[in-house]
């Protein structure tokens, strides 16, 4: 195996791409017979709702992500560990809410979503034109996370956050085609543009109230684990927390959240847990560069036991020029453009707890998740300013681009 260094950790920058582009169509007439969308997850109702992927945003339909839920829940009824579980994922990370609807990607053909649905513990397929299950995976543990597809479309890699695994399987068929170890809660999965290797995020347990900084050390173990996606053995692993230190922020969380490469793959701009702003990190050297620190609501507390799950910020995203960042203050309830070489914000979008941030398929756009006023909501790269809100279902979190048919509508309920 080649030499594993910065260059290949640079080579993220095209999997964050994903979030421009979709997965890879498997032929030009198959992709001439498709229509490019987002979806948007709505976590507590557990629908996607499916949205023009530019300019207005106008709705195309909606889908079930949940038609088994019956059954799954006579499951849970039935068996009191599972019970247990699902109990606390309501009461603790969904706020008093059930989580149905975390990530999702459709396959190359836009005939199937994958969602994957934490409260259920499983990943599945469901058919766009009909709404049935095409196939599901129960994830190890009790909670299904964060997912990503690799390069051509044909993997998907989803986190189990009770067992410290991530599981990669067939997209198609939903086999699992292997498996490895994270840190303690692995959450964001990236592959990188060839396809060789995957990068784990784990963030802890962030749904504890030892928030102080005096008590970090309860958090878990939080790291980035690189594996080769051909063997899922473990490559390297990255710790943040030296990094950190180094520049004299010992009382800042080392838990990485949503993070974004430069075009060129020389820099990584990550969030982290309770931190109204951003890093950058530069890979040639191994160490954090700059911090930017972004304005605080004042209305606000600054009780982190108060942030949900403790994402002070959560949600960042790139211009494909690489030239302006687009952040989802969450908590501090607004948006904003920052220009990456001066890291001077724009304008303050009011949002209301904005919770993702992704690109728009013409790139124009930052198109950010409203959890709290359930919408979505495009913001202009080059002014930073609103272009448009579009009402969606309870409690959107992940946007992804993707594809379905170019005729696509909604399946009967």
């Amino acid at each position: 195996m080649p030499a594993f260094g910065p260059r290949h950790l640079g080579a993220l920058a095209a999997a964050v791409a994903l979030t421009v582009t979709a997965p890879a169509t498997a032929t030009a007439a198959d992709a001439a017979a498709l229509r490019e969308v987002l979806f948007v997850g709505n976590n507590w109702d557990g629908t996607a709702d499916v949205l023009k992927s530019t300019g207005d945003l106008a709705k195309v339909g909606r889908i079930n992500v949940i038609p088994d839920k019956d059954a799954r829940m006579a499951e849970i009824n039935a068996d009191p560990i599972k019970w247990i579980y699902f109990m606390a994922i309501r009461n603790g990370v969904g706020e008093g809410h059930d989580q149905f609807a975390d990530d999702m990607y459709t396959t190359p053909d836009g005939a199937s979503v994958v969602v994957s649905r934490p409260s259920f513990a499983d990943v599945v397929s469901i058919n766009l034109a009909t709404g049935a299950i095409n196939w599901r995976f129960p994830v190890s543990g009790y909670r299904s996370d964060h997912m990503a597809v690799s390069p051509d479309g044909t993997r998907v890699a989803v986190s189990a956050s009770t067992s410290n695994t991530v599981h990669v399987l067939d997209i198609s068929t939903g086999k699992q085609l292997g498996k490895f170890t994270t840190g303690d809660k692995p959450h964001e999965n990236i592959f990188t543009k060839d396809g060789k290797y995957i990068y784990n995020m784990a963030i802890g347990d962030v749904n504890t109230d030892t928030d102080a900084a005096w008590l970090d050390w309860t958090k878990g173990d939080r790291r980035i684990t690189v594996v080769d996606a051909t063997t899922y053995q473990q490559v390297k692993v990255i710790d943040l927390r030296p990094k950190l230190d180094a520049i004299g922020l010992t009382d800042y969380s080392d838990a990485v959240r949503p993070a974004v490469f430069s075009p060129d793959e020389s820099k990584l701009y990550f969030q982290v847990s309770f931190f109204n702003g951003f890093f950058e990190y530069d890979l040639a050297t191994d160490k954090i560069t700059r911090t930017k620190t972004l304005p605080k609501n004042p209305a606000t507390s600054d009780d982190r036991t108060t942030f949900v799950n403790d994402s002070r910020h959560h949600g960042m995203s790139m211009s494909p020029d690489g030239t302006k960042l687009c952040v989802a203050g969450t908590m501090d309830d607004y948006a904003t453009v920052v220009n990456r070489t001066t890291l001077q914000e724009g304008p303050l979008v009011t949002a209301s707890k904005p919770y993702w941030a992704t690109v728009s398929g013409d790139g124009k756009l930052c198109v950010i998740s409203e959890s709290g006023t359930d919408q979505v909501t495009a913001i202009d790269f080059a002014t930073g300013r609103k272009t448009v809100s579009v009402p969606v279902g309870d409690h959107p979190q992940r946007v992804r681009l993707g594809h379905v048919a170019a005729n696509w509508t909604s399946p009967a309920s």
